[in-house]
């Protein structure tokens, strides 16, 4: 008998294990708060939280299209990571060296403070501070692996350690690996239970969150919704990938597709030929892109860029992801690890991340005008969201500390290009990208040119 097709989209695996939460309450019409904070994925609750517990007096409202965490939120790979998001080069050329430095130490922290503040919350996210590998499975990919080390290290990733093959073998059996990089500023989380959990955590503290609202214009100390207005001393833009949707904001970031793929739960006599007891996170040096995860009930997640881009700046519905991309990462899975080749996949999703025109992020807040925002994560937004919600908090209460001095605080990234030429660049891009990975497959001991065109492409 033919395995049964994957569940396809309903958000996401992970909702589909909690269950989607009943929804709260829309807007009810017209009304006032000392913050309005737009979206209710980590960024948008995360900046409630912190908010409210530094002015339990304020009246902290979130407004929500959805559901909290009906994107990124509930749909990443689980990665706390304390990897910088964006360009290290890029914020050193900006702000200096020491920022980037101060920037690096800070998200390292960032880890740890998250996974305290589960704990403080009761929050049970199947959180296991593991690390992360990087694996190499092409001469390729070790070059480049290696120096990627020596320049982690220079921008502050000290703990950061080349493994060899045998070494990455008594972790992790990755079929032709030929060595890793592993951090240990890394913990796996399960997205939706966080998401889910920290939205409770919020209302306990007294925030109104508002979910079935959709906002239909931001302005000055002003938002708009089909249910009335909301005067607020200050805006807060916490949208992500979803920010293309606002009027006016098609070109501000670009929604970026990721695709996931779930396995059902291998058995036991896989895991005994892949290990992995460790539960690292997983990834790759594909320029392409890779990551995954051992979940808490044993499975592998994996994903993937799939369709990196829809025209016009559109989004998905429910998260539902083609059968091609689906196909090429049960494949990759299958590859990577033979033990679970015979394992049927159980569930595929996608969800768009925010890429700025130069894929650095950014924190601000314009306190004459009472209009923030933070985001821009490029894929790397579970811990960079706390920390950017605790910088928006210092912003809005007028605080000068070391988090209103990182080098995403205040800065702006150019407008993409319109469309067609949006559509063309991303998809060239990628295209060179997988030709790249195919031509170090198999012919080139060294980084192709099709690589380096396409970083030329991104502006990366």
């Amino acid at each position: 008998m033919p395995d049964p097709a994957p569940v396809n989209g309903q958000v996401s695996f992970w909702f589909r294990q909690t269950g989607i939460p009943a929804r709260r309450a829309p807007l009810d019409g017209p009304t006032t708060a000392d913050v309005c904070v737009i979206g209710a994925g980590y960024t948008g609750l995360w900046t409630a939280y912190h908010l409210k517990k530094a002015r339990p007096d304020w009246d902290v409202l979130v407004l929500e299209r959805e559901f909290a965490g009906f994107g990124a939120s509930g749909r990443n790979g689980g990665w706390l990571s304390g990897k910088i998001p964006g360009s290290p080069g890029r914020f050193a050329r900006e702000r200096g060296k020491e920022a980037v430095l101060r920037f690096q130490r800070l998200m390292d922290r960032e880890v740890d403070e998250v996974l305290a503040t589960l704990d403080a919350e009761g929050i049970d996210a199947d959180a296991v501070k593991s690390g992360c590998l990087r694996v190499a499975h092409a001469p390729a990919q070790l070059g480049r692996l290696r120096a990627s080390v020596e320049r982690a290290r220079d921008w502050g990733n000290e703990d950061e350690v080349l493994l060899s093959a045998g070494e990455l073998k008594e972790r992790i059996e990755v079929a032709g690996a030929l060595g890793a990089a592993y951090n240990p500023h890394c913990a796996r989380i399960h997205p939706a239970r966080l998401v889910t959990g920290l939205a409770e955590a919020v209302a306990r503290l007294g925030v109104r969150i508002h979910e079935s609202t959709p906002v239909t214009a931001i302005a000055p100390r002003a938002v708009s919704t089909p249910f009335g207005q909301v005067s607020a001393r200050y805006v807060l833009r916490c949208t992500e990938g979803f920010t293309s949707q606002l009027p006016g904001r098609r070109r501000t970031w670009l929604p970026m597709n990721s695709s996931m793929i779930v396995s059902e739960p291998l058995p036991d006599e896989a895991w005994r030929h892949i290990g992995w007891s460790g539960q690292e996170l997983f990834s790759d040096q594909t320029h392409a892109y890779l990551y995954g995860q051992r979940t808490a009930d044993g499975r592998i997640a994996l994903g993937g860029r799939g369709v990196p881009y829809r025209f016009g700046s559109r989004v998905d519905a429910d998260g539902r992801t083609s059968a091609s991309t689906v196909a090429s990462l049960a494949a990759t899975l299958a590859r990577l690890f033979p033990a679970a080749a015979a394992v049927p996949v159980a569930h595929a999703w996608s969800g768009v991340l925010a890429v700025p025109r130069d894929w650095c992020p950014s924190v601000h807040v314009d306190r004459a005008g009472g209009v923030g925002w933070a985001g821009g994560y490029v894929g790397q937004g579970v811990t960079a969201s706390h920390l950017a919600a605790r910088t928006l908090t210092d912003l809005v209460l007028g605080r000068d500390t070391e988090l209103t001095r990182l080098p995403w605080t205040g800065r702006r990234s150019r407008s993409w290009e319109p469309e067609p030429a949006r559509w063309l660049g991303v998809h060239g891009m990628y295209a060179a990208y997988r030709a790249a990975d195919r031509q170090e497959a198999t012919l080139r001991t060294t980084t192709s040119p099709l690589a380096r065109i396409a970083d030329l492409i991104s502006s990366r």
